[in-house]
């Protein structure tokens, strides 16, 4: 059984600075989009559909069971978004192509192998059917879930592995790109080239390049006036009307690899390996921290209802269960619930 150090409120002050500084460690980078991972294929193979095979896990009222699950590929999913209207899912990675699925009949279409690489990530523009993916190919592609068929846009420019991208919440013809060279694209989603390239710094601006370049970006939710951007084991906070930083977020160990705002845009949750961290952006602190010996973490969101409520998930074994079988509900204003192992 794994073992977990709780998560917990930290104090006001020197405390909370001491726990969420930066530590200074040299980490070789492990991405997970690498080809060497073992393969779980048949473990997943095996599963069941059967929610009664899981246990639910309720936490404040609110409940959560596994109620279905879909596999159309047998390669690896890398990333997954739903519309706005959450009819539909996108899913997308190894296969270098995005399976689209309904929601309501969990029927499916593809688009074209059209990305020659992994896709990295994948995002539904915002009140639309329209979707964007990046890829290891150093190019984004604009699709429309009505029209899988045929790629409508490409955009070029990027010199190196487009790691994520986003489309902001307001001004849905905009939306940005990052890759492992730290720079930062802007784009017009009716233009060829960008309207703003950015080299990300996450210290002085355009000083510092981390090695490992930008990993994820993401705008703040409902009005987008901060821009959240991953590098090495730092989250950079950037406004985007001026592209002047406003907040560094120190304290992980090892490369943050997935960032997630709540709904309110007020507080924005980074997952290494190591640990999960809550940040508030009115005060720049680190509020809440859940850390893992198992070096298992690698993604989360917040409930779009229960604001209160993160779900995190982990890619490699948890408790001897598959990162979807293990997933932890953290209440962070009043208590930790564990997932079942």
């Amino acid at each position: 059984m794994g073992n977990y150090s709780g998560a917990k409120r930290h104090k006001q002050g020197q405390n909370n600075r001491e726990s969420c500084s930066l530590q200074q460690k040299q980490i070789p980078e492990e991405s997970f989009l690498s080809h060497d991972d073992g393969d779980k294929r048949d473990v997943f193979g095996a599963l069941k559909r059967n929610s009664a095979d899981h246990a639910a896990e309720t936490s404040k009222g609110f409940s959560f069971t596994e109620v279905g699950s879909i596999r159309k590929s047998n390669s690896k999913v890398v990333c997954c978004h739903f519309s706005s209207d959450g009819k539909l899912l996108a899913s997308a990675g190894h296969d270098k192509k995005v399976f689209l699925w309904n929601m309501e009949t969990l029927q499916t279409e593809s688009t074209p192998e059209e990305h020659t690489m992994i896709i990295t990530d994948v995002r539904f523009r915002p009140n639309s059917t329209q979707l964007a993916t990046s890829s290891f190919d150093t190019t984004v592609r604009l699709w429309d879930a009505a029209k899988p068929s045929y790629c409508l846009q490409a955009y070029t420019g990027h010199n190196s592995h487009v790691m994520s991208l986003d489309f902001h919440p307001k001004k849905n013809d905009l939306f940005c790109s990052c890759d492992a060279n730290s720079e930062i694209r802007f784009w017009n989603i009716n233009q060829y080239s960008p309207s703003r390239v950015s080299k990300a710094s996450f210290g002085t601006y355009l000083v510092i390049l981390y090695p490992g370049g930008s990993t994820q970006v993401r705008f703040q939710p409902r009005i987008g006036q901060l821009l959240a951007a991953a590098a090495d084991n730092v989250v950079s906070i950037f406004d985007v009307e001026t592209d002047r930083q406003t907040h560094s977020l120190q304290g992980h160990s090892t490369e943050v690899h997935w960032l997630c705002w709540d709904t309110t845009g007020d507080y924005l949750a980074s997952v290494s390996k190591e640990s999960v961290r809550v940040w508030s952006l009115a005060s720049g602190e680190c509020i809440h921290e859940l850390s893992s010996s198992g070096n298992m973490f690698h993604c989360c969101v917040f409930h779009p209802s229960y604001s209160t409520l993160l779900v995190i998930g982990g890619y490699q074994l948890i408790f001897d269960f598959l990162f979807w079988q293990t997933i932890l509900l953290i209440n962070f204003y009043f208590s930790i619930s564990r997932g079942p192992g």
